[in-house]
């Protein structure tokens, strides 16, 4: 075989392979991650907080599709709620990973873990409430749906809070002289 027709070959074959997606971070890169496209090459605490808000959007514009289409008396009725309720069962189980490996990083400090915790059950609540109720208006409704944002927000800034301080390290104990009495020493009988 000529050089040529291998050389020609070989840029058919390299163009047919699927590119590859670069990791950067554990994470996909910015193209292909769909979990925390914010957070990217972040640590997995990041990752997590950036799922919680981008996921959550996923399925209200889900849902909002759901409701243009159909309306909100029948975006739920029969099959029309389909959409929504797939995505909620699909964003459920990857925000469990990035919620899986928040926790993994943090869990030297039980209080970042109970905030990630809050956090999850938020969301799982927020996405169980995407739906319609009878008699709201379409004011009520976006208000309502728009103000886990703000829940979400309220939530992250604590856990950050409660990071910070578990990194600081804790003051010293300052040594009680002798002869002197504390209030939580144990008086010596005569």
């Amino acid at each position: 075989m000529p050089l040529r027709v291998l050389f020609c070959l070989a840029a058919v074959v390299a163009l047919a392979l699927p590119a590859r997606a670069e990791t950067i971070g554990g994470n996909p890169g910015p193209e292909h991650n769909y979990v925390c496209p914010h957070a990217d090459g972040q640590p997995a605490l990041e990752c997590f907080f950036d799922a919680v808000s981008h996921l959550y959007t996923m399925c209200r514009n889900v849902k909002a599709i759901e409701i243009i289409e159909f309306g909100y008396e029948k975006s739920t009725e029969g099959t029309n709620g389909a959409k929504s309720e797939s995505c909620f069962d699909k964003q459920k189980q990857a925000l469990a990973k990035a919620y899986q490996a928040a926790v993994k990083e943090v869990k030297k400090s039980k209080r970042v873990v109970e905030g990630l915790h809050v956090l999850h059950d938020r969301w799982l609540a927020a996405m169980a409430r995407l739906k319609w109720r009878d008699g709201e208006s379409d004011d009520e409704y976006k208000a309502r749906v728009a103000k886990p944002y703000d829940e979400f927000k309220d939530d992250i800034a604590g856990i950050r809070t409660f990071v910070a301080t578990a990194d600081t390290p804790a003051e010293p104990v300052k040594p009680v002289a002798k002869g002197r009495k504390t209030a939580h020493a144990k008086a010596k009988p005569d």
